[in-house]
């Protein structure tokens, strides 16, 4: 008996974890949306300034279809440019985790390139590239790839020397070394810097999309702009919000079904 009651425990918890996980930020963002209606009913703002809640779910209604087929252009220019700095950035966080002289070499290099503020990148990409999906996948990637090479290499690096000196005491090669100690010891720190990367490849497709582009969510919110119809840009900011929810998340369930250890070791 006593065995049963303790196995139905964990599972237990397990849903009012589930349950505080998503109730709790539900309950804020609605009671956010409360006071924001409140306010701007109460001191009789505008709606060319700051429409309110409802106004914008109404907008939304009314524009639904257009609203998500720029969303999922946007989604789509962020999700290729996000694999792209992917396919590029792990194995150059993996090369700067090889060499303290490979290191110094690119560090300066990847630093001076992650502070030009990419604003000032997109015109000119539109100027070699077009205005087709191009450049708004390159402003992704010039977006993701930074935070994914510093985790790779952070990661690779924070791997025990008692196992790296372990598995080269037992005869491991140093590509069985850094596959069997490094790599599984980093993957963590590597989604930590994906989690970061997915939520910027959002905003990196946005700016391309300001500069130049004839779709997606951040062009209308600069032709709702242009037009003053602010509810509908706001309900536009709203679904890049949701996106940026999503993806995120979405990478943390991989995580989760990759690494099952890292949510016990939270």
């Amino acid at each position: 008996m006593t065995v049963a009651v303790t196995t139905k425990r964990p599972g237990r918890l397990g849903v009012q974890s589930t349950a505080l996980k998503i109730g709790l930020p539900v309950a804020t963002i609605l009671l956010l949306l409360l006071i924001w209606q409140v306010s701007v009913d109460l001191l009789d703002v505008p709606r060319l300034i700051l429409p309110s809640p409802i106004a914008i779910t109404e907008v939304y209604v009314e524009f639904q279809g257009y609203l998500w087929e720029g969303a999922w252009v946007t989604l789509s220019e962020a999700l290729a440019g996000f694999a792209l700095a992917i396919v590029v950035a792990v194995p150059v966080g993996m090369l700067v985790a090889s060499s303290k002289y490979v290191e110094t070499a690119l560090y300066p290099l990847l630093v001076a390139v992650n502070a030009i503020p990419k604003v000032a990148i997109a015109p000119l990409l539109v100027v070699w590239m077009g205005f087709g999906i191009l450049p708004k996948i390159v402003m992704v990637f010039l977006m993701c790839f930074f935070p994914i090479v510093i985790s790779t290499a952070t990661g690779l690096r924070s791997a025990p020397s008692e196992l790296v000196e372990l598995g080269k005491s037992n005869g491991a090669t140093g590509l069985q070394t850094f596959v069997l100690v490094r790599l599984p010891w980093a993957t963590q720190q590597i989604f930590v810097g994906l989690k970061v990367a997915i939520t910027l490849a959002v905003i990196g497709a946005v700016i391309g999309e300001f500069v130049g582009a004839s779709q997606g969510l951040g062009y209308l919110i600069v032709q709702s702009g242009a037009s003053a119809n602010t509810a509908l840009a706001f309900a536009a900011i709203g679904l890049l919000a949701l996106l940026s929810i999503v993806l995120f998340y979405g990478i943390g369930l991989v995580e989760k079904a990759l690494l099952p250890w890292a949510e016990d070791a939270e």
